[in-house]
């Protein structure tokens, strides 16, 4: 018999991606954070765009104002954001700066960027539109189906599953 410890601490550390979709003060607080990372990322990485330089510096810039894009919008949030940290701790350490300070500026995208990784989307996000929690309904006859709008026809599972639709 598996350790339960062992099978509980694994799945929920691979239900951690998408966990909660929080609504509220605490999604407005992740929008927040999600829009200024992006906003740094995105403004401090186009002026490097602009400077073209046939270099890994072109392809860190690029990496890094799309990251920027995807966490604007909230798509593929947690690997976006880790992804993002990664660049941008080589960026810190790895390259030599033309501007005193600019060392700093990586510093401060790395923890950005790596709260949202680690915080996640939130509900105002097309992670939470694609990957959110479902809400199911239950009829008195055991059967389950999908909410459906106003005016619609309820239709049945076909699986054994609710969400099995294949």
């Amino acid at each position: 018999m598996p350790d339960a410890s062992c099978t509980l601490r694994a799945g929920s550390s691979l239900q951690r991606l998408f966990s909660t979709f929080p609504d509220g003060w605490p999604g407005a607080g992740l929008l927040l954070l999600r829009v200024g990372a992006a906003i740094s990322l995105i403004g401090f990485h186009a002026g490097g765009l602009a400077n073209f330089d046939p270099s890994i510096l072109l392809a860190l810039h690029l990496a890094a104002a799309v990251g920027g894009i995807l966490l604007l919008v909230g798509l593929w949030t947690p690997a976006t954001g880790a992804a993002v940290a990664a660049a941008e701790i080589y960026s810190g350490f790895a390259l030599r700066y033309s501007h005193p300070g600019e060392g700093w500026t990586h510093l401060l995208l790395v923890i950005l960027s790596g709260a949202v990784a680690m915080l996640g989307p939130g509900a105002w996000s097309i992670d939470a539109r694609l990957f959110g929690r479902k809400r199911l309904q239950i009829d008195a006859g055991g059967k389950s189906r999908l909410p459906q709008k106003e005016g619609s026809a309820p239709q049945p599972s076909r699986g054994r599953f609710p969400l099995d639709q294949g």
